[in-house]
């Protein structure tokens, strides 16, 4: 039997177009590209001023059922559904997060896609790409290094150490350095306090570079950041500790849309890459406005199951960049649905028509979520060599029993012909008027009753709970001004619940809010629920054992 070629086989088997070329196919001007070598390239941010009077593509949402170990292909299927649209004569162009390297060296692999439905450089973009998130990490940690400067040299702000919330970050999974103590060598190396470092992708910088629409909102937002409280409880801002500037000239290339491309040719805008277990999930505001000035559809992916990055999407990033999305592809696979009924990984290759059936919930949960956000969807079940047609027929089954279009999708095996049943259905979709999306909750509902809300409406919660000090917190956030914000709640991908391993459609629980963080240049309140980390560890066998580089500089094991 032959084998399927890896990710990488298939890359270097791929010619690629100069990215030079991909720029005057959008018809691009040349003086607002910034190549990168011969296939990546920045845009200028005065790219979206010369195309505001062009009309917006549509905007085609991609999220999917709540994740596995054994995968959902929502990057393969947002670039395989994006090359359809393009093979069947629409101008389409994809709009994905930049990978972060922790996830690349940890559990996870890259994120460029898979199979023949690949971002290429495929390497580069896994690896460093344009040096994004190293500009992220630097900005971010020269604002740490500026506060214990500042506690060095008097603290006139009167910052209380011990109330510091601005932790250092780096784009790597490392549990070793969750909790750190800062300053141990004396008075010259700046008082002795406890701090602690982020995944960069974590952190609020990222967050407000995926959101920010400019320079001087840029700047703007990073000067509303709340670092630490001083000693009488009063917030202490970037803008008070004045290095917004220098933050955001640290940010000046970064902020700036990534143009690479599909193995079909496809533009692609990779920018950003806020985790959505952890923060919003999903990538830059430009770049998909960008996206929709260039191209009649942008397809676009947000982060893990459509209870995170969905949500997040729908709730923060819409409501801030009045971004509306037509249609929502959720996708879903066989395997997925096997272990939400409770089939152990090492079995997920044996037929089990029923297994399917038992995990279904899963995906009618989220079906029930897309439609309270008054969006249509379409299912879309990406197919793998082990899936049988009794399996796909029953979810083919379920989907007509909820009057929801389902679509078997091959994108991952024959590239952009594999996915023509989805693009058409997607076209089928957005032709009349878009839809009046909804919101989970409204603006002006206290911040407690909004998580009460995502809690109850998308994760199927019987309520929230806290201690009564996170709850105080939750009114004085009120209080100063804040309960209009949207709320980010950073929650487990892996269950509805925040027990990873409640698969399925759990019932009858409450989720228990660990605590609450105001993310003021972000826009948003940061809510921490069970036990999800903002730093996470490596497995015990870490992808980096086999990632390699041979003699002639080609990278190996990189999935």
């Amino acid at each position: 039997m032959k084998t399927f070629p890896s990710d990488l086989e298939i890359v270097r088997a791929h010619q690629m177009k100069p990215i030079a070329a991909l720029g005057e196919q959008l018809a691009i001007p040349a003086e607002a590209m910034e190549l990168y070598g011969p296939f990546k390239a920045k845009l200028a941010l005065s790219l979206l001023d010369t195309l505001k009077d062009r009309p917006a593509g549509k905007l085609v949402l991609v999220t999917a059922i709540t994740p596995t170990p054994a995968g959902e292909g929502k990057t393969t299927a947002t670039i395989g559904l994006t090359d359809a649209l393009n093979r069947l004569g629409h101008s389409a162009a994809v709009c994905i997060r930049e990978p972060s390297l922790g996830p690349c060296f940890g559990i996870k692999g890259g994120a460029a896609g898979g199979g023949y439905a690949q971002v290429v450089p495929m390497e580069d973009i896994n690896l460093h790409f344009t040096g994004d998130f190293h500009a992220i990490g630097a900005a971010h940690n020269l604002c740490a290094a500026c506060i214990d400067n500042h506690l060095h040299y008097g603290n006139a702000l009167g910052i209380d150490p011990t109330r510091i919330s601005w932790k250092r970050v780096i784009d790597m999974n490392d549990r070793a350095l969750r909790e750190v103590v800062v300053g141990l060598g004396g008075p010259t190396n700046g008082p002795v306090r406890a701090g602690g470092y982020d995944i960069t992708v974590a952190s609020e910088v990222m967050a407000i570079l995926c959101l920010a629409e400019s320079v001087a909102d840029l700047k703007a937002r990073l000067g509303r950041m709340v670092v630490a409280l001083t000693y009488d409880k009063q917030p202490v801002t970037v803008a008070d500790l004045r290095v917004q500037g220098a933050m955001a000239a640290l940010l000046k290339d970064a902020i700036k849309p990534n143009l690479v491309q599909t193995l079909a040719g496809s533009p692609a805008f990779v920018h950003g890459g806020p985790f959505a277990n952890i923060a919003h999930g999903c990538n830059s505001v430009l770049a998909t406005k960008l996206a929709l000035r260039l191209a009649d559809f942008a397809v676009t992916e947000a982060g893990f199951g459509a209870d995170l990055g969905a949500e997040k999407f729908i709730d923060i990033k819409c409501r801030q960049s009045g971004l509306r999305p037509q249609v929502v592809v959720l996708v879903a696979t066989v395997r997925a649905l096997k272990m939400h009924g409770g089939v152990a990984r090492e079995q997920l290759v044996e037929p089990n028509a029923p297994a399917v059936v038992k995990g279904l919930p899963n995906l009618m949960k989220h079906l029930e979520n897309c439609a309270g956000w008054g969006l249509p969807v379409i299912v879309a079940i990406n197919r793998f060599a082990s899936d049988t047609e009794d399996e796909i027929a029953a979810i083919l089954k379920a989907c007509a029993g909820v009057q929801t279009p389902a679509v078997v999708a091959a994108h991952h095996q024959e590239g952009a012909a594999g996915a023509e049943d989805l693009a058409r259905a997607v076209v089928a979709a957005t032709a009349g008027e878009p839809p009046a999306m909804q919101w989970t909750y409204e603006e002006d509902l206290p911040l407690w009753e909004k998580v009460k809300a995502v809690a109850q409406r998308i994760y199927g919660a019987d309520d929230i709970m806290a201690d009564a000090r996170i709850r105080r917190k939750f009114k004085d956030l009120d209080a100063q001004g804040h309960g209009r914000l949207p709320v980010c709640i950073a929650k487990t991908p892996y269950s509805f619940s925040t027990d990873s391993l409640r698969r399925g459609h759990p019932r009858h629980f409450d989720v228990p809010i660990r605590d609450v963080q105001l993310a003021a240049g972000a826009g948003f309140v940061v809510v921490l629920t069970g036990d999800v980390m903002t730093m996470p560890g490596l497995p015990a066998q870490p992808a980096a054992e086999r990632i390699d580089i041979d003699a002639a500089g080609q990278i190996q094991g990189l999935s």
